[in-house]
């Protein structure tokens, strides 16, 4: 720019803008099409104690779109107050902001809104006949004045946008924002089980959804949100531990998806997306599920609202946590313990169909340990010297119960395990099989023997940032525990002068530098960790049994136990199915028996 223009715009006065301009401006960041609006007024719903919420929407809520609740409503005489720019009943103080437990509690929402469409607000209390109040978002309300409404409160807009013709114009087709508006209303109604919800478009009839009081009704709305097939795939969990809860539900690793599309986490109620909880769930998943592939899980976590930060982005979408390691860790570990906690044959994922599977399957979850063949060669021989358990495991034992996998019963082709188990029959990839179980307990003996360092024999320099620089420093006796010496010799420097010997000829500038951004962006990292899986997972790969090796009956059947006695056998490290089951009833129709 050159002189003339920084002395026009240093000569421009300085003009305190309109009050109607500052909402308007402050609409942008509350109100960026009809889904936000929704948002917003059904937060507000939430928090009025309503236990019935109806959403009609009109031109994907372009033009019309109306929120009816049940809960406390508003007086008559704060009415006005309702629509002001920041006031709330909600909050009073710092140290109230510091803990709150509302969705809402800037109190922006109305008097955004309002500064963008055309608003109506009615109200009732209790002890209060209703009032009304209205406004063009010109900046002037007409009202209060006496209505009909029963208690509760209704918010009208309508004409979003007409008056900020600049932000009409982004707004998409009708089909396009109605999908962005349903997507909010769903959350909504997954945040909120002891809320029945109802959503029409165009006066037809969207969704009509119940209280959900017990998990039964709630697995019910599931269902008719997320789909039959998430829910019965999904797993159970509650766990509570150092004043956090999780509870919800998590999809088995074969219910993948191409994109994070089923994923929804709430904290104390409220939706978010952050990046450590993205991180936790995707580390708890990484060694079950295929490549590209993303989990599917609806989860719940309850804190002490001083704990977390909701205040940290104007929609409230992302979030801080004041011990955000502890919270990453308590997430991780509890799903992976989750995920590697069920045995073979339990109740969960019978039924169940894997992505790109064609029969039906079932997820494998076994929760043993177990203690054997250590080496790639150990594992390579390992079917061959085991001898079978029982006396004619063809037929299966006499007087004795079915294990999980059942008998093997004949091989397919030199690839498959066919077993009968005491409910039809069960199909095994041999190879994936084998795979897995060599892979973790390769991981059994790197854990139990702790990690072995070794010496470079030229240290190696490193430019880093100084945030990386410090996160190192920070994290240098963790980092020494995990066989990596890296000290810091500079604001923006590191020199790396031992590494893990498995890593020990890899790409160890690229190592440090993936570990640095994990630590800063996240306080921890598992870069090495995650590196040396890769390596057990190659080594698993070319010790398994090869395809096409014909096997005895005792050398499927001690491959079976195997598979039971091993976590995450149902999946190969790739996170493919490893086997499958059909059931006598599936077996029958596909035969037309008893039809």
């Amino acid at each position: 720019m050159g002189h003339g223009g920084i002395l026009s715009a240093v000569s421009t006065p300085i003009k305190k803008l309109s009050p109607q301009l500052i909402n308007q401006i402050a609409a942008g960041e509350v109100v960026e099409r009809p889904a936000s609006v929704l948002k917003e007024l059904l937060e507000n719903a939430i928090d009025a104690g309503a236990r019935s919420i109806e959403v009609e929407v009109e031109e994907g809520g372009i033009r019309r779109l109306l929120v009816r609740d049940d809960g406390r409503g508003i007086q008559g005489a704060q009415l006005e107050l309702a629509v002001a720019p920041h006031a709330t009943s909600k909050i009073g103080s710092l140290e109230d902001l510091e803990r709150v437990g509302t969705l809402g509690f800037r109190g922006e929402a109305l008097a955004s809104i309002g500064a963008v469409a055309r608003l109506r607000l009615t109200s009732r209390t209790e002890r209060e006949e209703a009032a009304r109040i209205e406004g063009d978002g010109d900046g002037s309300w007409r009202g209060p004045a006496p209505a009909a409404h029963p208690r509760g409160t209704s918010v009208e807009v309508r004409d979003l946008f007409f008056n900020v013709p600049a932000r009409r114009k982004f707004l998409r087709t009708e089909k396009t924002e109605f999908a962005h508006l349903e997507t909010v209303f769903l959350r909504a109604a997954l945040s909120s089980f002891d809320v029945a919800f109802r959503l029409t478009h165009n006066g037809r009839l969207v969704h009509q959804l119940p209280l959900a009081p017990v998990r039964e009704a709630r697995e019910a709305r599931l269902a008719g949100l997320c789909g039959e097939a998430f829910v019965e795939s999904t797993l159970f969990i509650e766990h509570e531990a150092a004043g956090l809860k999780l509870y919800g539900w998590i999809a088995q690793p074969s219910f993948s998806r191409g994109q994070a599309d089923l994923q929804h986490f709430f904290i104390n109620g409220r939706m978010v997306k952050d990046k450590l909880i993205g991180h936790a769930v995707r580390q708890a998943y990484k060694d079950v599920l295929f490549h590209g592939r993303h989990p599917a899980f609806v989860l719940y976590l309850e804190m002490d609202p001083a704990g977390v930060d909701v205040n940290a982005h104007p929609q409230k979408h992302e979030v801080r946590f004041r011990d955000s390691r502890m919270v990453h860790d308590f997430l991780f570990r509890t799903l992976a313990q989750v995920l590697g906690a069920q045995r073979a044959g339990d109740g969960a994922g019978t039924g169940f169909r894997p992505v790109g599977a064609a029969p039906v399957g079932a997820a494998l979850w076994p929760r043993t340990s177990y203690t054997g063949a250590t080496t790639p060669g150990q594992i390579a021989m390992a079917l061959a010297v085991q001898e079978p358990s029982h006396r004619d495991e063809s037929a299966g034992p006499t007087g004795e119960s079915v294990p999980p996998l059942g008998y093997a019963i004949a091989q397919l082709h030199g690839v498959f395990i066919l077993a009968a188990d005491d409910g039809g029959l069960v199909l095994v990839d041999m190879h994936a099989a084998h795979e897995r179980i060599g892979y973790e307990r390769l991981k059994r003996e790197w854990a139990a023997g702790g990690v072995v360092a070794q010496p470079l024999l030229v240290p190696m320099r490193l430019g880093v940032t100084p945030a990386e620089a410090q996160a190192a420093e920070d994290a240098s006796d963790e980092l020494k525990a995990m066989g990596l010496d890296l000290g810091r010799t500079g604001p923006d420097t590191l020199v790396l002068r031992a590494v893990p010997t498995l890593l020990a000829d890899g790409d160890l500038e690229g190592l440090v530098h993936d570990l640095l951004a994990d630590l800063v962006e996240h306080g921890r990292s598992a870069q090495i960790e995650e590196r040396i899986h890769e390596r057990f997972a190659s080594m698993a790969c070319h010790g398994a049994v090869r395809a096409h090796r014909k096997l005895t009956v005792p050398e499927m059947n001690a491959l079976l136990r195997d598979m039971e006695r091993t976590r995450h056998a149902g999946h190969c490290n790739h996170g493919r199915p490893t086997w499958l089951r059909l059931s006598m009833a599936e077996l029958d129709s596909l035969f037309l028996r008893g039809q």
